[in-house]
Order: structure tokens, then sequence, then C-alpha cells
């Protein structure tokens, strides 16, 4: 049975300029121990889809509109706010994407540590500070007794970051959802970060969410990927078949797109066109106005997600249909 599960998802956020579906219809599973990534452009859903599941997205203008998301026989979409709070920060922790803006400034790092100790352990104040200066140390903060006491600006980027990393671990959590941990750090503090995450998630034995637009991170680190386009999953399967044999055209010219990839001397490729307007209705692929395969059956045909290889589904219907061969090559002729 999986750890979590989450089934046809739909968040909209309700505005003056229209609605906007930024989850529409998101299912996938998770289970112990397993580290699953969710990809994609900036703007598919990726955050959105998490943030809906602690009940993070600010209602209004955010809305769940369908689907249920559950965790040990509790249903986090529909289950009453105490129920949440017990749950969101000591049995699910979540790495936000900004440390920078996601610690307080005006608080001083250990303030920030021991909070999810003190709100659901209820211990003295005194054992939450020496917990959170182990978890600095694990984290690799040198000097985490003294240094437990400064200010959020006084750590360097790599350093914010570590220490969101010990908030998130110090309630031993069973899921850790971390959402593009590794942005705007250089190549270097990004492997130790991973290094990080991979060594607690050992340690600890707990399933990993990890939310990326890097597909070269995503082939090291994760197990299995969720591909997503315009708030959808479109793509989802077992690391290595997604990029050995990728069934949607998006996952093959995202493929395409990864800058180590490209022969030397040739220009670097990009996905041609934009992102539809998630404030319209999409009827069929939301991929058809960029994609360079799409037919008339990509507008008009239902668009679910199917198996044709076990453990492997994509929603392109011409895939389905065995009309596609392999779209790596295919992608590359274009």
């Amino acid at each position: 049975m999986p750890l979590l599960e989450v089934e046809n998802l739909r968040t909209y956020f309700h505005t003056r300029g229209g609605i906007i579906r930024a989850v529409d219809g998101v299912s996938f599973s998770l289970q112990e121990g397993e580290t699953v990534g969710i990809v994609g452009e900036s703007g598919s859903g990726k955050s959105v889809t998490c943030y809906s599941m602690l009940g993070l997205v600010p209602q209004p203008p955010g809305r769940i509109e369908s689907g249920t998301a559950r965790f040990d026989g509790i249903d986090l979409l529909h289950c009453s706010g105490e129920q949440l709070r017990q749950i969101r920060g000591k049995r699910i922790s979540m790495i936000f994407q900004d440390p920078m803006t996601s610690l307080n400034p005006y608080l001083r790092v250990s303030e920030q540590i021991m909070e999810p100790l003190l709100v659901h352990e209820k211990i003295s104040h005194r054992q939450a500070l020496l917990k959170a200066i182990v978890a600095l140390e694990e984290v690799g903060i040198q000097d985490a007794a003294r240094r437990i006491q400064l200010y959020p600006h006084q750590f360097s980027g790599g350093m914010r970051q570590r220490v969101m990393i010990a908030m998130a671990l110090i309630s031993r959590p069973e899921i850790l959802i971390a959402d593009e941990p590794t942005t705007a750090l250089d190549v270097t503090v990004q492997a130790q970060i991973l290094e990080l995450i991979r060594q607690s998630q050992q340690h600890l034995g707990m399933a990993v969410i990890f939310i990326t637009h890097d597909l070269g991170v995503v082939a090291s680190f994760c197990q299995s990927v969720n591909v997503m386009y315009a708030g959808r999953i479109v793509e989802s399967a077992p690391t290595e078949e997604l990029f050995a044999m990728p069934l949607h055209p998006y996952n093959a010219s995202l493929q395409q797109s990864i800058p180590a990839l490209h022969r030397k001397g040739d220009p670097l490729y990009t996905i041609p066109g934009a992102p539809p307007d998630l404030s319209h209705e999409i009827k069929g692929c939301p991929f058809i106005q960029r994609c360079a395969f799409a037919k008339e059956l990509c507008q008009t045909s239902e668009i679910d997600l199917d198996e044709p290889v076990p453990g492997h589904t994509t929603s392109c219907q011409r895939v389905l249909r065995g009309e596609l061969g392999d779209l790596r090559l295919k992608a590359q002729a274009v």
C-alpha cells in the first residue's frame, strides 16, 4: 500500500482575470523510502501540487476543486485543520524553494529550527535548543552552537539551504518534499545539498518528493519521475526508462534541450512557442501548439494517461496508437 496516494487533484485560482487551472487532474503515488521526481517548466504546477496537499495554498484565491491525497488513512485535502497541523512539519516536512524568503529575517536561526520541536513534541526550550544544535551539525554547519544564534542574512546561500534542511529533518518526517532545493546554488554546493538529502533519507528511511526543472539532477537522484505540463502529468515512469524511452514529445523535447547533451558548435535547442494560457480551458493535449508531431486527433481526443509499457504511462495519443516510434530520434530530426 502506498505511503501517499494522490488522485485527481485539481487546484484552481479564481482571479479577476479568470480561473487559472494551475493543477488539473493530477494523480500519483509514493511508496515508503521512495524518491519521486516531479519535473517540468516553471508554471507547470509542480509546487502548487505539493502546496495543495499541505494546505499551503491561500484560499481565496486558491480552491481545491476535487481530488484526494491519502496519507496513513487520512485525506489531507479534506481533513480538519487540527489534523493537518499535526501532520505538517512533523510527519511531512518541506524544504522551500528560496531559503532567503522562507527564513524569517527578524528571528534568529535557533528560534526557527526549534519551532517544529516546540510545537509537535512539547519539550523544553533547552532540550529543543540542544536538538537544534545537533541538527545543524548533521547538515554540515561547523561551530553550530555559536552560529545557531545568528540571523539568516549572516549565512551564505548554501548555508541557508542547509538551515532549511535542518528545519525540515529535525522532526524525523516520513515524507520530505524538496521544492527545487538547489536553485541558484553553484554546482559544488548543489552536489553537497543533494548528497546531504540522500544521506538523511537513508538514515531516516523517509520518502522524498523532489521538485525540479533540472533533468540532470533527476537522473542521478530519483527512482521514478512524473513529467508535468500545464497543470497535468503527461508522462510517468521509472527514471532510467523515462530517459531511455520517452513516450511523450514534451519529455523528448526536454531531454533534447539539456545543454550537456548537445553537440559542440550546434546551437542550443529550445522548445518553440510558450506554455498555454491556463485561464482558458484546454481541450485535448496541452502541448499541441508546440509539438512537431501534433495531428487533429490530439485536439479532439480525451487526454488521459495510459500504460503502453508496464509501469510507464503517457498521455500522448499518437504514442498510444503506435503511430510514433523512437521519439528521441524523431525529435532530433525535426
